[in-house]
């Protein structure tokens, strides 16, 4: 009888065990265009034009807005640990290159090599010009209503905006 309460207790803190660990693992999200490399391998330049790779491929995640206009197609994969940002753990951009025609020119894939990883510096962005507090912020426009080279008179003097 006594076995029995005791397996009954470990199988209890093995299945404890097992469902907080299960929540220390790192979520992973796609996003953007889903990669196949089948179809990727059907586009063929000189042979495929805007028509046929938007019908192999789909519509692009982005076109692009100056020069020639090469289509983009972006997939990333996402993984956010426990307590952490998320970090881009893959990515793949697809540049396929048209001819003033609309014909395929070539087909570019990029991968993480192009990914430039930033680390901002403390909590503050710099800035030119005056540092100034919070106070000085709050009541900085005090006094300057009226203030000199804003005429003295209370009378308009010359003719008004609509000319008069």
């Amino acid at each position: 009888m006594r076995k029995v309460g005791l397996k009954a207790g470990t199988a209890g803190m093995a299945l404890v065990l097992v469902t907080l660990m299960g929540g220390c693992t790192s979520i992973r999200d796609h996003r953007g265009y889903l990669v196949d490399q089948s179809l990727l391998d059907s586009v063929q330049p000189g042979i495929d034009n805007r028509l046929s790779v938007e019908k192999t491929l789909g519509r692009p995640t982005f076109e692009s807005q100056f020069g020639e206009k090469d289509w983009y197609y972006l997939s990333q994969i996402v993984k956010t640990p426990p307590f952490r940002s998320a970090r881009t753990s893959e990515q793949t951009v697809l540049r396929v290159r048209f001819d003033p025609t609309g014909n395929v020119v070539a087909v570019d894939k990029r991968g993480m090599e192009q990914v430039a990883r930033l680390d901002p510096d403390g909590h503050t962005t710099p800035t030119l010009g005056r540092h100034r507090s919070l106070l000085e912020d709050l009541f900085g426009n005090i006094g300057s209503v009226g203030a000199a080279g804003m005429g003295g008179s209370a009378t308009p003097q010359g003719p008004g905006p609509n000319g008069s």
